[in-house]
């Protein structure tokens, strides 16, 4: 049994079908599919069921997942005391992000940093932020920027970071409510909503407000995607909540929301006090300004961590 195989049999586990899997392993899926048979071949069970539109575990993966995830957990530590030592020459961190990322650019942090330490590869996920949390704490990944639904995160995580994002409602052009520029939240009652996909950090955000405002938003249309949803409000469907850069980026109108402020808190967690895997240490202080290379956040207000 290789490292290598628990690694492909995780990333289809992780990504939901092995084109994904192979897609994020970075080979073809050709060779995944081998790597994966082989496995099951030296274990002597099937891992997935394959019969289905989506592969599934069977009693036999199901097993092997929790030994999977500790054996990979071991090599991530060894690689990591390597890495200490090699002055991270060599080097992996994994960070998770959702889709609404706005306090910080993460592609161009992600290239500073890289260009400080091209020896460390990168992995990122994107995913609702159940899924990220979840991944953080079972160790898949080093860091991510979560949106919390409560003051405090879940237990075994740390906040090294934390921003204030502002809300505000973007309409289609030529929209009554784009022509006044401002608007009370009780006065969209009569106005249909474009909403993102439920368990994300802009729907948690946006469902929290509604609800402490009392309003009851009708939901024309759910999507899966942040660009469509721009899109759809362009289009005339509906109007949306979404963070201000958004809104400016897609050109749309920024409806100003009053009374009250609307906004939504986005922290960037890891594990424990510090991250025990040195790239992901580095790249926890480049992403908060600890370190030397690392630039302030081009939209958000920053907050003290805790």
């Amino acid at each position: 049994m290789e490292i290598r195989q628990l690694r492909h049999f995780m990333a289809v586990v992780t990504e939901g079908g092995f084109t994904a899997a192979a897609r994020a392993e970075l080979i073809v899926q050709s060779a995944l599919s081998t790597s994966i048979r082989n496995l099951e071949r030296e274990l002597g069970a099937d891992l997935f069921d394959r019969t289905g539109r989506r592969v599934v575990l069977t009693e036999a993966g199901r097993a092997l997942l929790p030994r999977a995830r500790a054996l990979l957990a071991g090599a991530e530590e060894a690689r990591h005391a390597v890495a200490a030592v090699a002055g991270l020459a060599t080097g992996r961190v994994s960070i998770g992000t959702i889709q609404t990322l706005t306090c910080t650019d993460l592609p161009a942090e992600l290239a500073t940093f890289h260009r400080r330490f091209p020896g460390v590869q990168v992995s990122v996920r994107d995913a609702p932020v159940g899924e990220l949390t979840e991944a953080l704490r079972a160790g898949e990944l080093d860091l991510a920027y979560l949106v919390p639904d409560t003051r405090e995160l879940p237990e075994g995580l740390t906040a090294y970071a934390s921003w204030q994002e502002e809300l505000v409602l973007i309409t289609a052009p030529g929209h009554p409510l784009a022509r006044a520029g401002r608007t009370l939240i009780r006065d969209l009652a009569e106005e249909p909503f474009v909403d993102f996909r439920a368990g994300t950090g802009l729907e948690t955000a946006v469902r929290r407000l509604a609800a402490h405002c009392g309003l009851e938003r009708r939901i024309t249309c759910d999507v899966t995607q942040i660009g469509l949803l721009v899109d759809l409000v362009r289009a005339g469907i509906g109007v949306a909540f979404v963070p201000r850069r958004i809104g400016e980026r897609a050109g749309l109108p920024c409806v100003e929301i009053r009374q009250p402020e609307p906004g939504r808190r986005v922290v960037l967690a890891g594990r424990g006090p510090r991250p025990r895997n040195p790239a992901a240490a580095a790249l926890a202080d480049h992403l908060t300004g600890a370190g030397p290379a690392a630039a302030g956040p081009p939209d958000g207000r920053r907050l003290p961590a805790g």
